[in-house]
């Protein structure tokens, strides 16, 4: 048993927060690694994983490589997006940051070898800012999701650099089945491409070529040739009331 669960989702969320704060800062002190160890032996003593010692030692030698990768997301939002004044309000109010950052350190911990522990702190990103992404996914440098609200980037995802995506975007499987768990079920986007809102790609096979610009809405299930703009055309139709 690992005592209250609730108990520990808290001391995991802590966790969380307290590690995606630690990437900016200007130095990683002793004191503070101190203190997220200590939270760290407490969380994987509870649920009861083997190695974790062993795991540690491998992970927090990367949080400066996690940071330099994160600050670059920061900058490709700020870059990208008229309405970012700067890195600051960035780092300050942009949930898309967020869900970023507790990614790439869950992607880490994901890669050797712990499940469970990952799971919960994307669960906690995804309750915060209503992006979810598995930390099975593997992401390239200078991702930017605007607005982050409601995408959805499944376990066996793989993007490149430089990649921008809209609010309410799904990258998922085709096909829901236990028995591909250990396949490749989600699409491959790579550099340079532009995903806009709620646009829907599925499927392992299925790649999105360096970039192409895939417009708001569409549904996609096959894969898309190298610099191309796929659209959805909507019928809209606008009728003037009687007096």
């Amino acid at each position: 048993m690992i005592g209250n669960p609730l108990k520990l989702k808290k001391k995991v969320e802590d966790f969380t927060l307290s590690l995606f704060y630690i990437l900016f800062e200007e130095e990683q002190t002793k004191d503070d690694l101190f203190e997220i160890h200590c939270d760290y032996q407490e969380i994987v003593a509870r649920l009861k994983i083997e190695n974790a010692a062993a795991i540690w030692e491998q992970f927090y030698p990367q949080l400066p490589i996690i940071a330099e990768k994160v600050k670059k997301d920061a900058q490709a939002i700020h870059e990208n997006d008229p309405a970012a004044q700067s890195l600051q309000e960035v780092c300050f109010a942009y949930p898309g940051l967020f869900a970023i950052g507790v990614y790439r350190i869950s992607h880490v911990l994901y890669q050797l070898g712990l499940r469970l522990l990952p799971r919960i702190m994307s669960e906690y990103a995804h309750s915060t800012t209503g992006t979810d992404i598995h930390p099975g996914a593997q992401i390239g440098e200078s991702f930017f999701i605007d607005h982050a609200t409601g995408t959805v980037i499944g376990e066996t995802t793989i993007i490149g650099n430089n990649v921008m995506i809209y609010q309410g975007v799904t990258l998922g499987a085709f096909r829901v089945d236990k028995s591909l768990s250990q396949t490749k079920r989600h699409p491959t986007i790579e550099d340079n491409v532009v995903i806009y809102a709620n646009a829907t790609i599925l499927g392992g096979n299925t790649v999105i070529g360096k970039g192409s610009t895939i417009g708001a809405n569409v549904w996609i299930t096959e894969s898309v040739a190298p610099n191309s703009f796929v659209y959805h055309k909507p019928e809209t139709k606008i009728v003037k009331k009687k007096a």
